[in-house]
C-alpha cells in the first residue's frame, strides 16, 4: 500500500471519528430508540400495529411542538415549567369562543395571540424586571391552573361538531396531521435557530449573556421574543388538544411541562444554556413517547409509570452524558 493510500485512510478514520464524536448524542439516543422498539415489540400487546404507531405520532406531536420552543428557551439559559397549564388554558379559551359561535379561523388567531402575548408576560418579567425564569413561569403556572379550573368548575368544555376539529384531529391517509403540523414547525425551528440572527443570539446569550450584551445583541428582547414562542406553541398545542378531545378542558395536559422539559434534556440540550439541538429534542420526544406508549401497553399502573418513567429518563441522561464525556476524553 503506498504513504497516499495510508494518508487517505487515516484522514478518513480521523473524520469518521470527528463525526462520531461531534453527534454520540444523537447516535445514543437512536440506539435507545432501537432498544426500546426491540423490547415493546416482544413485550407490549399490539405495539407495532399501524394504529398504535399513528397513536405515538400524536402523543409525539403534543410533546414535541411544545418541546421545539422550549429547546429554545433552555439553549437561551432559561426554564419555561408553564407550559402544561397554558396549553390547558389555551384549550378551555378556545372551546368558550367556538360555543359563543365565533367562526374557528377568528378563534384559533385570537388563541394564538393569547398564547404569544402570556409568554410575553413571562418573557418581561425574566427579561425587564429580572425574575428568574423558574419563579415567574411558576407563578403563570399557577395563574393559569387555577384560572382555568375556576372558569370551567374541573369539567370539561364541550364543543359542537366542526369540520376544521375534525380534520384536525384527523389523518392524510394514514399520518395523521398534527404529526404533520410537528414536522412543519419543527423545519421553522430549525431554520431560525441556525439561518438567522435571532437563533445565533439565543445561543450566544445562553453561552454567555453578559458578553452577548457587551457584542450588541438585545438581550432583553431576545428573552422576551423566546418565551413568547414558548406561549405560542403552547397554543398550538393547546388548539390540537381540543380538536382531540372534542372539548376544552383544564385538567388536560396536567405535567406535560415536565415530558416537555425530560424531552429536551434527554435529547442533549444543556440545562445550563448555550448548548443544544432541535434533532436531538426530536430523537427526546420519541423517546419520552414511546416509554409512555409502552407501558400503557405492558398494563402498568397508572401511578407507578411516573416512577418507571423517571428512572428511565433519569438512566438516558447519564448514559448520554457519559457518552458525552467519554467522546471528549478520545
Amino acid at each position: 500500500m503506498s504513504i497516499s493510500s495510508l494518508e487517505s485512510a487515516a484522514n478518513d478514520n480521523r473524520v469518521l471519528s470527528d463525526l462520531i464524536r461531534r453527534y454520540i448524542n444523537e447516535i445514543g439516543l437512536i440506539l435507545v430508540i432501537a432498544l426500546l422498539y426491540f423490547i415493546f415489540s416482544f413485550n407490549a400487546p399490539g405495539f407495532n400495529s399501524l394504529g398504535n404507531q399513528m397513536n405515538i405520532l400524536r402523543d409525539a406531536a403534543m410533546v414535541g411542538i411544545a418541546a421545539w420552543a422550549m429547546t429554545l428557551v433552555i439553549i437561551a439559559g432559561e426554564i419555561d415549567v408553564s407550559v402544561g397549564p397554558m396549553v390547558a388554558f389555551s384549550s378551555v379559551c378556545l372551546a368558550y369562543l367556538l360555543q359563543l359561535e365565533i367562526s374557528f379561523a377568528l378563534s384559533a388567531l385570537l388563541i394564538l395571540l393569547l398564547g404569544f402575548g402570556l409568554g410575553s408576560v413571562a418573557g418581561m418579567l425574566r427579561g425587564v424586571f429580572g425574575i428568574p425564569s423558574f419563579v415567574a413561569t411558576l407563578g403563570l403556572w399557577s395563574i393559569l391552573r387555577g384560572l382555568g379550573l375556576f372558569m370551567t368548575d374541573a369539567l370539561p368544555v364541550p364543543v359542537e361538531d366542526s369540520n376544521v376539529l375534525d380534520w384536525i384531529a384527523g389523518e392524510i391517509g394514514v399520518f395523521p396531521i398534527s404529526a404533520a403540523a410537528m414536522l412543519v414547525i419543527f423545519v421553522f425551528f430549525v431554520f431560525i435557530s441556525h439561518k438567522t440572527a435571532f437563533g445565533r443570539s439565543i445561543y450566544a446569550i445562553g453561552g454567555n449573556a453578559t458578553a452577548a450584551q457587551l457584542c450588541g445583541i438585545n438581550v432583553r428582547a431576545v428573552r422576551i421574543l423566546v418565551f413568547a414562542l414558548s406561549g405560542l406553541m403552547s397554543a398550538v398545542t393547546g388548539i390540537l388538544l381540543t380538536a382531540r378531545l372534542g372539548s376544552g378542558n383544564a385538567g388536560a395536559a396536567n405535567g406535560m411541562e415536565f415530558d416537555v422539559i425530560a424531552a429536551v434534556v434527554v435529547g442533549g440540550t444543556a440545562l445550563a444554556g448555550g448548548k443544544g439541538s432541535l434533532f436531538g429534542s426530536l430523537l427526546g420526544v420519541l423517546v419520552i413517547t414511546l416509554i409512555g406508549n409502552g407501558l400503557v401497553l405492558l398494563g402498568i399502573d397508572s401511578f407507578f409509570q411516573q416512577v418507571v418513567r423517571g428512572v428511565i429518563i433519569v438512566l438516558a441522561v447519564l448514559i448520554n452524558i457519559q457518552l458525552l464525556q467519554n467522546s471528549r476524553r478520545r
